[in-house]
């Protein structure tokens, strides 16, 4: 981040927040294009994506400095425009014998002519200096490696073989012959993108030194639910203990959040609920560790679906980011290129494509200057969350007629929760030895039917929290073929047949303990021998499992929503599927905000499977002020009765916005010249609509 801001980024009105936030920018962007103004989406900074063509790096970075935007450098590290390396352009020798190959051996492509990578070692200096290098050297500060990712499909090229052969120092197995093999290959990826991320940040902070610059490197990925749904292996949370690494972008959208789950027996989708234990996933991965995070949403996704569809989602996964709202740091969209001037059906089913339609261009761009301007605030409350750990990545094999459908042995922990409206929490094991990781926490509910501790510091940690007051819940029948896998609770002195076996023998617990409460110093242990996929897979199933939890904290005090007061804003989710008894009401005077033509509401009403977000007019304070814009306003003024702005927002989409003003006005000008305006005197709000335009449009609103 360059150390002095263009005007319109350092004229941003003031926010209040809760805790101090890390310097550089609230909210960014991605995009692979050089400036227009269709595309220009007011952000903090932009994210300039990938190496391009020879040479135009430098060119797509200026067009954007050129326009007082802050610029960052984003590739994908397992995937690209890497021709040049593959076919032999780099150092006169094909490489496609390291791209990621299945069982058939197809090599698994992430676009025409660009495979999925192997990282060899080879890659990786390719990478360091025909990626970065450029990148560091045109000038960028902060650097995106984005989705580092070994597909679980993958593992017979001969490059991975070369690897397997170098790490476990025998013979290569394939990966479908056993639990012990696929899990072994697992690790093996696991380390291979670890690797290859503390070698090329290693290289960027080096160069940036040698230049006079301090680089910050990031990593935006898919979250740990989302790469285990899909069958893909990632370093996730070991990366927010690299030293090297200074955050994530969490990337959560309706293209993640729409993966199919199990529910009360039924199998479909849910986007809200998905994505509010994706975001929280991602938050309780970095938070112990003091890194920053940006939280994603997308207002389309990478699926041809068409507007009606990406609205509707766009608008579930949006509420689920601010249902987080210990987080205030934003990628507002990625792809602006794809949103704004590509074609999508208009409708289900239709054969009619357009642009994306005006009015949801509208609520979409209110949406990014609510990111803009949202405060942070405390997380919601909750006595209850599940652990989970980078080892859910690796059970994607079924074997022994062994499965885990649709991720349900985590589903069946947290969502009968959450359908309760209970805001249950996530902790991650890798991060038990933080303290910060387990503060505060009433209880914990884990399993070993879908992943395993990685070493037995996870289980000292616990058993110190047990025994100081903590209250666990274990749920596992313990039976799954990977609990025979050849690890530390098995082999190195120790000889137990469970991984849950070493926890329960530090808090004074035989083996295979069986149902029950168990105190434990001043904490209890609760055991069940059920595994959580149970809860999940048939109607009724999640009550011993709720049972349980009361037993060990008392009524759940569930309730028919989620909701979170961010300064004047009001988030609501309506849960759906459970014991909802009506809709959730509120009396008050509001701004719909998801409504683009932004109207005044004196009571609040939301069905069951609704989401909503309002500007409480009451907590707006003295007039005048711009409530909800869809544009970025700067250069706010207020003078001698006269309230004056300059609004920027993309080509070819229209403004509407919302202004709370002492007095009714006598006269609005857009550029000058007489405009329309709308008053509400209950609110004491005026509503405007003109043209956006990326260099602004002056306004002036006289009282």
């Amino acid at each position: 981040m360059k150390s002095s801001l263009p005007l319109f980024f350092l004229l941003i009105l003031a926010v209040a927040c809760t805790s101090e936030r890390p310097a550089g920018p609230k909210t960014t962007f991605q995009t692979s294009q050089p400036w227009r103004g269709t595309i220009d989406t007011r952000a903090d900074a932009v994210m300039v994506y990938g190496p391009g063509r020879p040479g135009s790096l430098p060119e797509r970075l200026d067009s954007w400095r050129d326009h007082g935007y802050p610029t960052h450098y984003m590739t994908g590290i397992a995937w690209g425009t890497y021709q040049d390396y593959f076919y032999g352009e780099w150092d006169g020798r094909t490489h496609l014998d390291e791209a990621q190959v299945a069982a058939d051996n197809d090599t698994i492509w992430h676009f025409i002519m660009s495979p999925y990578v192997v990282p060899t070692e080879s890659f990786l200096e390719y990478f360091r200096e025909r990626v970065v290098r450029p990148a560091v050297e045109a000038g960028v500060d902060d650097i995106f490696l984005e989705e580092p990712e070994f597909w679980a499909r993958a593992g017979w090229s001969d490059a991975f073989k070369r690897e397997w052969e170098a790490y476990y120092g025998e013979p290569w197995q394939p990966q479908d012959v056993s639990p012990d093999a696929s899990w072994r290959t697992a690790k093996l990826k696991y380390h291979l993108y670890y690797r290859a991320l503390d070698s090329v940040f290693t290289f960027a902070k080096r160069l940036g030194r040698s230049l006079g610059r301090e680089v910050r490197c990031y990593v935006p990925t898919h979250s740990l639910i989302n790469y285990s749904q899909w069958g893909i292996v990632s370093p996730e949370a070991s990366l927010a203990s690299m030293p090297v690494v200074d955050g994530y972008i969490a990337q959560v959208w309706t293209g993640t959040s729409r993966t199919p789950n199990y529910f009360e027996g039924v199998m479909r989708e849910r986007v809200f609920e998905t994505a509010f234990l994706e975001y929280g996933c991602m938050i309780s991965m970095t938070a112990p560790t003091g890194r920053r995070i940006w939280l994603l949403t997308d207002p389309i996704e990478d699926g041809v679906r068409d507007w009606e569809d990406y609205r509707r989602n766009y608008q579930a996964t949006f509420t689920a980011q601010l249902l987080h709202p210990q987080i205030a740091d934003y990628e507002i969209m990625p792809w602006p290129e794809r949103i704004y001037e590509r074609l999508y059906p208009v409708s289900p089913g239709s054969q009619e494509k357009s642009r994306i339609p005006a009015d949801y261009a509208t609520m979409m761009q209110v949406m990014t200057n609510v990111l803009q301007e949202i405060p942070a605030a405390d997380a919601l409350t909750s006595r209850f969350s599940v652990l989970m750990g980078n080892s859910l990545m690796f059970q994607v094999q079924a074997f022994e007629g062994y499965d885990d459908p649709q991720l349900s042995g985590f589903f069946g922990l947290a969502m009968p929760l959450l359908k309760r409206g209970i805001p249950v929490g996530i902790t991650h094991i890798e991060n038990l030895g933080r303290p910060e990781a387990l503060q505060g926490l009433e209880v914990l509910a884990m399993t070993y039917s879908n992943m395993k501790p990685l070493g037995p510091d996870a289980h000292r940690h616990l058993a110190e929290w047990v025994r100081g007051g903590g209250k666990l819940l274990y749920s596992g029948a313990d039976a799954d073929p990977y609990q025979t896998v050849s690890e530390w609770w098995n082999g190195g002195g120790m000889d137990f047949a469970a991984p849950s076996d070493h926890l329960f023998s530090l808090l004074g617990l035989p083996a295979g303990a069986g149902e029950g409460m168990y105190a434990c110093g001043k904490g209890t242990l609760c055991v069940l021998r059920h595994d959580p996929k149970d809860y999940v897979l048939s109607s009724g199933g999640a009550e011993p499992y709720l049972s349980a939890l009361e037993s060990l904290a008392g009524p759940l005090e569930a309730k028919d929503y989620l909701e979170a007061v961010r300064g004047p804003y009001r988030v609501i989710a309506v849960t759906d599927e459970g014991d909802a008894t009506g809709p959730y009401v509120a009396e008050g005077c509001f701004i719909d905000l998801y409504n683009p033509e932004l109207p005044v509401l004196t009571r609040i009403e939301l069905q069951p499977g609704e989401q909503g977000l309002y500007y409480d007019v009451a907590k707006a304070g003295r007039g005048p002020r711009i409530l909800a814009a869809a544009g970025r306003a700067t250069d706010v003024r207020w003078k001698r009765h006269c309230f004056s702005y300059l609004c920027q927002g993309p080509e070819e989409t229209v403004n509407v916005t919302r202004i709370l003003l002492p007095d009714m006005p006598v006269e609005v000008l857009v550029d000058g010249a007489p405009a329309a305006f709308e008053w509400d005197a209950s609110s004491r709000t005026c509503l405007l609509r003109f043209p956006n335009r990326p260099s602004g449009v002056r306004v002036e609103i006289r009282c």
